[in-house]
């Protein structure tokens, strides 16, 4: 119990250590309290925006997009990554061309696929899962590319089936470089998020923040800063979770 207390305030201090100094930088005449106002302030205008309703519609908006893209970003990094770590002619025809691709900026791709695909939901959602479709893709590549020997001698030893190969072998050794993969394709899906809401959209965190931007409202920009990235690290968190109920044989997630 007492452990338990001390790594919950090890956890707490440092964001009340923040705190504190953001409210007394705020409060002094060291900045302007327009442009960077308060925690308490900020508060307020947490409040407000939950009290209206808005602050909820924003959340449940952006957290659905980041989702779905995350999910399809994710599903066609692990097959190509599986596909061009074990199948040497696929590595030689695609690894090149997705490496061109890998180096572009992710946001520097919104203009065009808002060129493409216009400013709804498509566009959105595509542009969250081609930057997340990178990272897992090269994590789940590395890993099925590393596989030691032993392991597919073995496999192929007991059995003759490419897909229990796949499934029992290939898969489960991949997983930790995976899962490493999904954890960063997690980051960049909040920073995409913010980007792909500031054209064309009317909810949303990155609408959000736009907006309050627009109003000279600094307070409710920062309520959508944290709010990017406490679902963040939330969302990280529960899948860490997730992966080490699920597949308790990952022992560092």
């Amino acid at each position: 119990m007492l452990i338990n207390k001390i790594k919950k305030f090890y956890f707490v201090m440092p964001i009340l250590v923040f705190i504190i100094l953001w409210q007394f930088v705020s409060t002094s005449s060291l900045v302007n309290i327009t442009l960077f106002p308060p925690p308490t302030k900020v508060y307020l205008a947490f409040v407000e925006l939950w009290s209206s309703g808005e602050l909820f519609l924003h959340i449940k908006v952006s957290m659905w997009r980041v989702i779905v893209g995350l999910l399809i970003g994710s599903v066609f990094g692990i097959i190509f990554g599986l596909l061009t770590g074990r199948i040497k002619i696929l590595d030689k025809l695609l690894s090149p061309l997705l490496n061109v691709f890998r180096s572009f900026p992710p946001v520097a791709i919104i203009p065009l696929v808002i060129a493409w695909l216009g400013i709804g939901e498509t566009a959105k959602l595509f542009s969250i899962s081609f930057a997340v479709f990178f990272p897992v893709w090269i994590n789940s590549h590395i890993g099925a590319s590393n596989i030691q020997l032993h392991y597919l001698q073995a496999a192929s030893t007991l059995t003759k089936s490419s897909i229990k190969k796949w499934f029992k072998v290939i898969l489960p050794a991949s997983f930790p470089f995976i899962v490493a993969g999904i954890r960063t394709g997690i980051a960049i899906a909040f920073i995409m998020i913010f980007v792909s809401e500031l054209a064309g959209s009317s909810s949303g965190i990155g609408y959000l923040i736009s907006v309050s931007h627009l109003a000279y409202r600094i307070d409710k920009m920062i309520v959508g800063l944290f709010l990017l990235g406490f679902f963040g690290a939330v969302t990280d968190y529960i899948f860490v979770k997730l992966v080490r109920r699920i597949f308790p044989w990952i022992e560092k997630a």
